[in-house]
């Protein structure tokens, strides 16, 4: 899966490729399983032939050997390379067993040693597969349709443009439109919402998806790793293999941790005169359950929060998350739907309205913008036919400017449209338009045409996400927009910000931003990954709404949710402050574990092969207090009703 994967416990910090890894697994697990065979046979020995105690001292240290020896060698190879790594202190146990001439007993420690690694492993594996099983979701085969006839072929070879056939109960192959057909699509393994889409001619559908009901016919826009799904994976998988500023102190403090136990064992062996007291110690203070509490807690939260459909690029800013004071939203698209509705078409004098709503819908026909889709919908319904514009240019926050039938066009925000010369001031609409419309306005070759007013509406889950902000402390929220004052403030006080800034450009955003964190804010910026991408990148943390088949918004924040659900904002903050308890619990525990283990060693009380029991035994409450992550936040997976 990785390039390299991380052992954690018994060589920590080194890194080995996939194959190393996969082959040193393989031998330690046969050396295990042989090397407790002849254990076992000296023990059957010593019952079946009373007289005779070399056979079973010869099976005891052949059994000795095969367990010892990877320990040993991982130990040699940590020393050549000048490190100082924790599986040191399990070799000179089972090596002081060896030198006692402690066959069985040497054997018998270094196999539930190895137990343990091997139970290590299989977490951190287990883990890596739960992963994988949310991603690994795109079927291996498609129906091409080939003219009139469908040829079942491996998604490999399938290229962009391509048509294939999806039936009900099968998955989408690659990412696409649907050029025929409808049907209710289940994208849950994209966005983290257990209902059904519908979706018609003209969707995007998205690699990973199950067709639920009707049949469609996909054109395929992206296809492997490229697909929304494949960029999932990549990102998961990346965010899997990264650190938390805890695991980098434990690595730091490695090179001191092995000396001072070495200390405390000889400190036993002085005081008690019992070399099995020693050789206890240094077998429970192994710290798997220490080194194994952050990145098990860490991959449950990874997990958790993919499940949902909240991508974390790097681990740090699933921990980030916890501290956040202060949230900075986009207005349009992030608290609101984003689909604006054309409401209101005034033209100037002389104008006609269809004129006016020709020459505005004409320009914009072929950006993304909310207006822009708002345009065409009204002029597709007007049936209106569009002319084909030339030399087109959009300018973010501001509007687009082009020609249309060798003619000036300019569609955008009233500043803008005045900064250009154009006498506006006759055309402001009234009072009561002003406090809920958006307006645009269209002039042509210098002269005003009129304006389109348009409306949008707060997304139906945005108040509670408010409140719930403000439960969790974070109490100043701050929403941002291009949009003129009027408007904002009457989403912002529906809504509940504390804040608003109206006719804002993308650059002062920015500035905003970063005037908050000089005010020692942590900031997290929310918006569509577009418009704001600036902002996004300035913040402590930026989150991308609606990333779901957005190249721009994967790649601009540094979380990514899959859907709109505004609810999943503070779940992340909740959801950060669980995967912190977690680890410190798991970190208290295995430091108490080390030093309980220590004391019963230091009494006595604890033989070589119990203290290897013992240690096995100490990393299951680790796995399965970290365990509990990973469905926290079912109730998040079903979408809200409007």
């Amino acid at each position: 899966m990785a390039n390299a994967i991380a052992c954690k416990c018994c060589d920590h910090g080194v890194q080995l490729t996939a194959r190393q890894e996969e082959r040193r697994t393989t031998i330690r697990l046969v050396a295990t399983f042989l090397g407790g065979a002849f254990v076992l046979n000296s023990f059957i020995a010593t019952f079946a032939f009373p007289d005779d105690p070399e056979r079973a001292g010869l099976s005891a240290f052949l059994g000795a050997v095969f367990l010892v020896g990877p320990l040993l060698a991982e130990s040699v190879q940590g020393l050549l390379r000048g490190k100082v790594v924790m599986s040191q202190l399990a070799a000179l146990a089972v090596a002081a067993c060896f030198a006692r001439e402690m066959y069985a007993e040497a054997g018998i420690v270094a196999f539930f040693l190895h137990l343990s690694f091997l139970v290590e492993r299989r977490t951190a594996l287990g883990a890596e597969e739960s992963i994988e099983s949310l991603i690994r979701l795109t079927p291996r085969s498609a129906r091409l349709l080939d003219g009139s006839r469908e040829l079942d072929i491996p998604v490999e070879p399938l290229a962009v443009g391509n048509v294939v056939r999806v039936r009900p109960g099968e998955v989408i192959p690659a990412d696409g439109t649907i050029v025929a057909g409808q049907s209710s699509l289940n994208e849950a393994s994209i966005t983290g919402e257990s209902l059904p889409r519908d979706k018609a001619e003209g969707d995007t559908v998205f690699a990973g998806a199950e067709n639920c009901t009707g049949l469609i016919d996909v054109r395929v826009t992206q296809v492997g790793d490229d697909t929304t799904l494949g960029k999932v994976r990549h990102l998961i998988l990346e965010a899997e293999r990264t650190q938390l500023p805890v695991m980098r102190i434990i690595d730091r403090h490695v090179t001191w941790y092995t000396p001072t136990i070495l200390m405390v064992a000889a400190l036993i062996l002085f005081f008690t005169g019992k070399s099995e007291a020693a050789i206890a110690a240094l077998v429970v203070a192994c710290p798997c359950a220490l080194v194994m509490a952050t990145p098990t807690a860490m991959v449950a939260g990874l997990t958790c929060a993919a499940r949902l459909g909240i991508l974390i690029k790097n681990v740090a800013h699933l921990e980030s998350a916890s501290e956040l004071t202060a949230v900075v939203f986009d207005k349009t698209g992030t608290l609101t739907t984003g689909e604006l509705a054309v409401t209101r078409l005034s033209p100037a004098p002389g104008v006609d309205a269809a004129d006016l709503l020709k020459t505005a819908a004409s320009l914009e026909r072929h950006s993304n913008h909310p207006v822009a889709k708002a345009l065409m919908r009204v002029a597709k319904e007007a049936r209106v036919e569009l002319l084909e514009a030339a030399n087109t240019e959009e300018l973010s926050g501001r509007g687009v400017r082009g020609r249309l039938q060798g003619r000036d066009v300019v569609v955008g925000r009233e500043s803008w449209i005045a900064s250009l010369g154009i006498d506006v001031s006759g055309m402001h609409p009234e009072r009561s338009a002003q406090e809920g419309f958006s307006v645009l306005y269209v002039a042509r070759d210098g002269k005003l045409l009129g304006w389109v007013g348009m409306e949008d509406h707060a997304r139906p889950e945005a108040r509670v996400a408010m409140d719930q902000f403000r439960e969790l402390g974070v109490h100043n929220l701050t929403m941002l927009t291009g949009d003129r004052a009027a408007v904002a403030k009457r989403v912002a006080d529906e809504l509940g910000c504390t804040d608003v800034v109206a006719e804002c450009l993308p650059e002062e955003k920015l500035k905003l931003v970063e005037a908050m964190k000089l005010r020692g804010l942590n900031v997290a910026v929310v918006g569509d990954g577009v418009n704001d991408a600036p902002a996004l990148a300035a913040g402590n943390l930026g989150i991308a709404m609606g990333a779901a088949g957005s190249d721009i918004a994967v790649n601009s924040a540094s979380v990514a949710l899959m859907n709109n659900d505004l609810r999943r904002l503070p779940f992340l903050i909740r959801l950060s402050r669980l995967t912190r308890r977690v680890v410190y619990q798991n970190l208290i525990y295995g430091v108490a574990f080390i030093i309980f283990g220590e004391s019963l060693a230091a009494m006595g009380w604890l033989s070589p092969i119990a203290a290897a029991v013992f240690h096995l035994l100490g990393s299951i409450p680790v796995i399965f207090n970290s365990a509990r992550i990973v469905r926290y936040g079912e109730e998040l997976a079903v979408r809200p009703v409007a």
